[in-house]
C-alpha cells in the first residue's frame, strides 16, 4: 500500500518523474535530477511510501537500480 508523501518528497517524485518517467535510473542520475544534499532521503521516503520500486543492481550488489511507480496507479493503492 502506498501513502501519501510531505510536499517536499513530493518535489523530489515530480523531478524525478519529469526526467526518468517509468525508466530505470540509479543513485548518481537521481543526484543529478535532484541537485540536492536530500537525494538518499527522498529515495528511502519514496521507497517506503511506495511511490518507487527497487532493486539490487545485478552488476553490483552494493548499488540499486530505482524504478518510478505511475502517479495514478500509486493513488489507486493509497490506503
Amino acid at each position: 500500500m502506498s501513502e501519501a508523501l510531505p510536499k517536499w518528497v513530493m518535489k523530489a517524485y515530480s523531478r524525478l518523474w519529469n526526467n526518468f518517467n517509468t525508466k530505470e535510473f540509479d543513485f548518481n542520475s537521481a543526484a543529478k535530477v535532484l541537485d540536492d544534499k536530500l537525494v538518499s532521503l527522498s529515495l528511502s521516503k519514496l521507497r517506503k511510501n511506495g511511490w518507487v520500486n527497487a532493486r539490487l543492481d545485478p552488476k553490483d550488489s552494493r548499488k540499486r537500480i530505482y524504478s518510478l511507480i505511475k502517479p495514478e496507479d500509486v493513488v489507486k493503492d493509497m490506503k
